[in-house]
């Protein structure tokens, strides 16, 4: 009985030491597939540009990559192989143009959907 006592701590201490590391990788992996995400749109946004010769507007969003907006004559779309995904907590991109950074801003909120903060919490933009 005490030997599976003993056994029973050993795995309790490893557990507590490898759940909050492993844990603290699934927020960095999010983090990484938002960053790609952004980049994939910042690419298809580009091609957008070339064809059309302007960013979609605000109005026309994310969703000009998708459906060719009226004013845009040139549109060689769709410019993303499948539907505008989500970010990885489950928020939609924002975009806005023009952007505070240049021509554009992709924005993901982060983990708390919510502007500004740190961690998992904070900003992802292109």
């Amino acid at each position: 009985m005490l030997e599976l006592l003993v056994v029973i701590v050993i795995i309790g201490l490893l557990a507590a030491y490898v759940g909050p590391k492993y844990f603290a990788q699934l927020g960095k992996s999010e983090v990484t597939i938002a960053k790609a995400q952004i980049g994939a749109f910042e690419k298809a946004l580009d091609t957008y540009r070339l064809d059309v010769g302007h960013y979609p507007t605000n109005e026309e969003g994310l969703a000009a990559l998708l459906i060719k907006p009226a004013a845009a004559i040139k549109w060689n779309g769709p410019y993303l192989k499948k539907e505008i995904p989500l970010d990885p907590w489950g928020n939609s991109y924002v975009y806005r143009s023009p952007g505070t950074r240049g021509d554009y801003d992709v924005i993901s909120y982060g983990k708390d959907g919510q502007p500004g903060g740190s961690d998992e919490n904070a900003d992802i933009t292109n």
